[in-house]
């Protein structure tokens, strides 16, 4: 996968260029096995032939049967598939189960879902964490003893997207298997780099994004688990056995499942690469003054290296990097002119303060040793540059 020239990619947890093998796959069922899933004509046939064995595929990384796996338009949309799905199906058999209990670090697609839930009548647990990022099971498990027989789901996700911290997510798992509580993760960023057993895991219901592990965007992955209740949220036919009504996105369905495989083929390998990589970057950040480690220490997915630097605001450290062709992010959003904090380091105890200055950098395939050495050499200089400029007094008149 060729970048453009004088790119250094290390924003890799918020999207990944499409894998070439990939494209090749998917090219037939745009415009030569075009055909409607639906279909009985040979054309049709063909489709639902490649759809059948994108469920088989995936299902064989999940370890799961295919008839649990369901295509969506996105990772927030099988986000949103599983929490109200799941929710709505639990109060129809039980009134008194509208109690869901989620992690105060959780992406949008999970937070903004629960808030919708609670104006409807839901109400909603925000676990804490502690400073690395962790949510304890024994917090789990005290607040479905505090809540018990009322409790539609728990969700709380595999890895965190800004700083990389790893749950516990099958001993989470098995808490809420012995309250018969449906668990669902949201496995998005973990997708390229961790075990996805949902077996080994204890989880009920499982999300994945195509476009995390060098897949197409727009194509979600949903894990249900047999026999558990879930009402679809997109209506209109029968496709994915009546749970996600469309005519099927067949390219998209063909690439993510194709891509799921190739990633988890190389998992161990490249697992075993980006962990150096990440580590010599981490040594090579934490030389620069007044600048702290976010996430578990190791704990950590080995894409992940997330900090904060004392001085600065992410958003001008971003710009400085990519001004020397660096791609990066930062845990700040600009809203209204403002830079506020992330919603997941403040959870962690970060002050605002230091909040805003966080930058984080993923890397992926494109990463090389001769990346990480350039960023090592020409942050130190832009911190400095930043820090200087923050501290120089105004000018009046």
């Amino acid at each position: 996968m060729a970048l453009p020239d004088g790119v250094i990619y290390m924003d890799h947890a918020a999207t990944t260029p499409t894998d070439p093998a990939v494209v090749e796959r998917m090219l037939p069922y745009f415009s030569q096995w075009f055909g409607n899933a639906s279909s009985v004509y040979t054309l049709g046939r063909k489709s639902l032939d490649a759809l059948d064995e994108a469920h088989e595929t995936v299902a064989r990384v999940l370890h799961c049967r295919p008839t649990e796996i369901v295509f969506t338009g996105g990772g927030s949309e099988a986000d949103n598939l599983a929490i109200k799905g799941v929710a709505y199906a639990q109060r129809k058999r039980d009134p008194q189960r509208t109690h869901i209990i989620t992690s105060a670090i959780e992406h949008h697609a999970i937070l903004h879902t629960c808030e919708r839930l609670a104006q409807e009548g839901f109400t909603v647990t925000s676990l804490p964490v502690n400073g690395d990022g962790l949510v304890a099971p024994p917090v789990v498990a005290e607040a479905l003893a505090e809540h018990a027989g009322k409790v539609a789901l728990v969700t709380i996700m595999y890895v965190n997207n800004e700083v990389g911290t790893i749950q516990p997510i099958a001993e989470i798992g098995s808490l809420c298997r012995a309250q018969r509580v449906p668990f669902h993760t949201d496995a998005v960023q973990a997708g390229a780099l961790l075990d996805l057993d949902v077996g080994a895991l204890n989880v009920d219901l499982l999300t994945l994004s195509a476009h995390k592990f060098y897949g197409p965007k727009g194509v979600g992955i949903l894990y249900v688990r047999q026999g558990t209740r879930i009402q679809p949220q997109v209506l209109g036919g029968s496709q994915e056995r009546n749970r996600r009504a469309g005519t099927e996105n067949v390219p998209g369905v063909v690439g993510a499942a194709f891509a799921l495989e190739r990633a988890h083929a190389e998992r161990a390998s490249e697992n075993a690469r980006l962990t150096a990589l990440r580590d010599m970057l981490i040594a090579g950040v934490l030389r620069i003054p007044e600048t702290r480690l976010t996430g578990h220490p190791t704990r950590r997915l080995a894409s992940s290296a997330s900090f904060t630097l004392a001085g600065v605001e992410g958003e001008s450290l971003l710009l400085n990097l990519d001004l020397i062709g660096v791609a990066a992010s930062s845990g700040s959003a600009c809203s209204s002119g403002s830079v506020e904090p992330s919603h997941v380091l403040t959870a962690m105890g970060i002050p605002a303060s230091a909040a805003r200055g966080h930058l984080r950098l993923t890397l992926g395939h494109s990463s090389t040793e001769e990346d990480v050495d350039f960023v090592i050499a020409r942050l130190p200089e832009i911190v400095e540059r930043l820090r200087a400029l923050s501290t120089r007094p105004a000018v009046v008149g």
